[in-house]
């Protein structure tokens, strides 16, 4: 039985208690299952969709500007020719550029869908700037980002940009990549992983939330407002070991 007694302050009922650790462990335990399976959801969407794209090769190529009579490699640039190195990167990636490498490799594509998988970037402190393509082909990736590096060379270079002329060079031609850039199924499985750890415990605490059954005397006495004296707990008999199975035995 239970000997109940009501509390001495009536309003126990309404008042709340932040949820400590030793409380929050056992509610993701009861819902493990909760949150293993949001895990699992997660990863296998992200690693199947991954797996479902069309691989990109992505070929890189690197121009050197400098002087037209300074040292290529141990001259070093004046403030005017820092000056124009981002002018140079800025004109890489124009429409006058595009058109004249999809006429040259008789691309099929639009000026606009040829500048979209271009990149270009001044490589930090120094004379050069390098050319990145991406396409779905490793070797087209490496043969427009060759042409578009010669292209620049030789169009900048006819072009009087500053008070000194200046040359730009291919200094590194650009080689089909071995491996895609993209898409990374370990990296996306490894992201959606934290992603739906995070989404599990939510979806385990808001469940927990929902759930409005009583597990402990706590709890009732939380919900009730009453204490208790006693507790009386479940138990199983194993079968054939009741009294009444014996009184008919011996029967």
């Amino acid at each position: 039985m239970y000997a109940l007694q009501r509390p001495d302050n009536p309003e126990h009922v309404e008042q709340e208690h932040p949820l400590t650790l030793g409380e929050i462990l056992p509610v993701l335990w009861r819902r493990l299952w909760v949150i293993l399976m949001v895990v699992a959801i997660c990863v296998f969407g992200a690693v199947n969709l991954s797996l479902a794209q069309t691989p990109q090769y992505e070929a890189t190529a690197r121009i050197l500007i400098a002087h037209e009579q300074g040292d290529l490699v141990t001259g070093g640039p004046g403030q005017g020719l820092q000056e124009l190195i981002p002018t140079v990167a800025d004109l890489v990636s124009t429409r006058p550029i595009a058109n004249a490498v999809i006429q040259e490799l008789d691309l099929q594509m639009t000026e606009g869908e040829f500048l979209r998988n271009l990149t270009v970037h001044q490589v930090e402190s120094t004379q050069s700037i390098e050319i990145s393509y991406r396409s779905s082909d490793s070797e087209r990736a490496r043969d427009i980002a060759n042409a578009v590096a010669g292209t620049v060379s030789a169009r900048i270079s006819e072009v009087n940009l500053g008070a000194e002329a200046i040359t730009v060079t291919v200094w590194e031609r650009a080689v089909a990549p071995d491996a895609p850039v993209s898409p990374d199924p370990v990296r996306n499985g490894l992201l959606a992983l934290a992603i739906g750890l995070l989404l599990g415990l939510g979806v385990a605490l808001f469940l927990e939330y929902l759930d409005d059954s009583l597990r402990s005397p706590q709890e009732v006495e939380q919900v009730s407002g009453l204490l208790n004296f006693g507790i009386i707990r479940t138990f199983k008999v194993p079968k054939g070991k009741t009294g009444f199975a014996r009184d008919r035995k011996g029967a």
